[in-house]
């Protein structure tokens, strides 16, 4: 009997993780299907994936771009639409298996939330969905009984180690940080540097806000906060060590003391791969591991006082409610002005805190709580730089 192939809807289909989820699609013809792709702004580069992988579905976000893409596109039976409702409706198509949610930030929550109202498996990416609203995500996700298989590196290998393990309860997990280009650096050198040095990542090839992110340490700070909601951990559950090689992409320490650890070179291409076909394991043609290249790996403890962001995501895990959602806001508006040259490497981190401190404390809030926080953060957060 043939069996049926997984058809997959990718949300953010030019950024970094969607064009190498694509390149896993290609690679795996007999096993998976595009059934839809969605892109923000890049137009260029939509119409060129739609030619190349002739999804049923295509969607721009920004609705001026539509006529570009549709006219690119008329001529093939490729269905064309525009704006965030027809994002959201990408997410929740009847025939689709999973939904790859690879948006940039607060916009990947709603359209995550529909394909899991709709009961489609979620292959995340885009951890800012359960930084902003952990709690809301997971329960909903538990009541429709829809899995949420990590794509990040770092919890797609816990949830590698906790395979087979579902019983055993977790002592805490261990998430690794390469340190991004300024580790060891101090505060004087960082207030110097330019967008130019922070975007290049020692071991990663990745999109400008999660390099950005890498650069200031606020990226393990979200993935301690996604850590939480995807593995039901408490907050004393969870560690962070800096260890410059990527090549141990995070560990699991259980009651006897056993530690797990998945390791591999750097490549999301086979976290991707892995939330895709889950639970097979599929065979590539990715480079091998090699000890041999790695003679060394270290470890070292993060430098909280000089990398503000992560003690910062830390206590807004502690505190909850709203204030990861407040953490998130302000640093993508943080985010956006530093690579626009108007605040300093140091000042993100600034932002985030006065932003922390000043927008009001939601404990348990609702959908419409979180959408006014980020509204009311990002206001705020673009007065302090302004």
């Amino acid at each position: 009997m043939e069996k049926l192939k997984k058809k997959i809807t990718i949300l953010g289909s030019t950024g970094s993780i969607g064009t190498q989820a694509l390149e896993v699609i290609e690679a795996n013809p007999d096993h998976f299907e595009l059934e839809a792709i969605t892109a923000n702004e890049n137009a260029d580069l939509l119409i060129k994936q739609a030619i190349r992988f002739k999804p049923n579905l295509v969607v721009i976000a920004n609705e001026d771009k539509y006529q570009q893409v549709f006219e690119a596109l008329d001529r093939l039976d490729i269905k064309v639409y525009a704006g965030e409702s027809a994002l959201c409706h990408a997410a929740e198509l009847e025939e689709v298996d999973v939904v790859l949610t690879a948006l940039v930030g607060y916009a990947g929550l709603k359209p995550t939330l529909r394909a899991i109202e709709a009961g489609k498996a979620i292959a995340l990416a885009n951890k800012e969905t359960l930084v902003v609203a952990g709690e809301l995500v997971t329960t909903l996700a538990k009541k429709k009984r829809v899995p949420i298989l990590p794509v990040d590196s770092e919890h797609s290998a816990i949830f590698q180690c906790l395979t087979g393990e579902f019983d055993n309860p977790i002592e805490k997990i261990i998430l690794t940080a390469s340190g991004g280009p300024f580790r060891g650096k101090g505060r004087g050198f960082l207030t110097r540097v330019k967008k130019e040095q922070a975007l290049k990542h020692p071991n990663w090839d990745m999109g400008a806000k999660i390099t950005i992110d890498s650069a200031s340490l606020m990226n393990k700070g979200l993935e301690v906060i996604e850590a939480k909601w995807l593995f039901g951990l408490r907050d004393e559950q969870i560690e962070v060590v800096v260890h410059p090689q990527s090549i141990i992409h995070s560990m699991v320490q259980f009651e006897d003391g056993s530690i797990k650890a998945q390791m591999g070179l750097p490549d999301m291409k086979l976290p991707i791969q892995y939330a895709l076909t889950y639970p097979e394991r599929l065979k590539t043609n990715f480079p091998r591991f090699d000890f041999m290249d790695y003679p060394s790996l270290t470890f070292e403890k993060p430098d909280l006082e000089t990398f503000k962001n992560l003690a910062l995501s830390f206590e807004a895990l502690k505190k909850g409610g709203n204030q990861p959602c407040i953490l998130n806001a302000a640093n993508e508006i943080a985010v956006s002005k530093f690579l626009e040259d108007q605040i300093g490497f140091l000042e993100m981190s600034d932002v985030v805190e006065s932003c922390l401190n000043k927008i009001s404390y939601i404990s348990t809030p609702n959908f419409d709580d979180y959408v006014e926080t980020d509204k009311e953060t990002r206001i705020l957060a673009t007065e302090l730089i302004n």
